[in-house]
């Protein structure tokens, strides 16, 4: 897989670019094994104050977002994407941020880390002018039932998300394949030293080195804490009959104490 190029179109694109330098991708960006772009969506506004926003047509509170220069923005990524392919690039998926968009998942990370490019596209005020939407964005997703001030934050979401499926980035395979909302079931607890903590003692199959034995804990851990915590996944979880009873005298015995 080539690298990964992130684009985010934003108003302050400060705030992606301190944002996502820590941490691990900000590591994954200085070894190359992705690429974040904040494109300032100001630099493309028609007018010496870099304007880009008017009053909504109809009246209605708050202010909207132009359609010029989100398009113009737009434009400059999408012809940077075609010059590093020598033009055979496909046009890039642009993803608007908006509540109104589908919920974002595991799923959908796994989804996007397949594309070469992603563009992100923040929102502000009452939001961006329908008729650039309609052009530019293929995809309107949403990180939850709520309202943000603006979409930054549920574009690093997602960035940190994809960016950690993406090879190298988290220099151990085992973490991506086996941690939460893989196949549907949460990830078992975890422990470090000390074996002992405030009499709370380390579970003792982990200490056994038994692969067989640690291998059915951590799926048996994985069932009862989904079962816990979302028993709206189990239904979609692949588990044996045993399995399936185990879960239902869990939820009996739950019921009753």
């Amino acid at each position: 897989m080539n690298e990964m190029n992130f684009y985010v179109m934003t108003l302050f694109p400060e705030m992606i670019r301190q944002a996502m330098a820590e941490s691990i991708t900000g590591r994954a960006i200085q070894a190359g094994h992705i690429r974040l772009e904040a494109v300032n969506i100001r630099d493309y506004a028609d007018n010496k104050h870099n304007r880009v926003d008017d009053y909504p047509y109809g009246g209605g509170a708050g202010m909207v977002m132009q359609a010029e220069p989100v398009f113009r923005c737009y434009q400059e990524i999408a012809s940077q994407i075609s010059r590093k392919s020598e033009g055979q690039e496909k046009p890039p998926r642009v993803i608007y941020l908006t509540p109104q968009g589908s919920v974002f998942s595991q799923k959908m990370a796994e989804e996007y880390v397949r594309e070469d490019n992603l563009v992100f596209l923040c929102g502000h005020y009452e939001g961006i002018d329908e008729r650039v939407l309609e052009e530019i964005v293929t995809d309107e997703v949403s990180i939850g039932d709520y309202v943000l001030t603006g979409g930054e934050l549920p574009a690093m979401v997602m960035v940190d998300a994809i960016a950690r499926l993406v090879p190298e980035v988290l220099h151990n395979d085992v973490s991506a394949e086996f941690e939460s909302f893989q196949n549907h079931l949460l990830e078992y607890p975890q422990y470090t030293r000390p074996r002992v903590w405030r009499d709370k003692e380390v579970p003792p199959v982990l200490l056994s080195g038994h692969h067989k034995n640690l291998q059915q804990w951590y799926r048996e851990q994985s069932i009862i804490r989904t079962a816990q915590y979302r028993p709206d996944l189990l239904a979609q979880a692949e588990l044996s009959e045993a399995e399936q009873q185990a879960v239902r005298e869990w939820s009996s015995k739950e019921k009753q104490e």
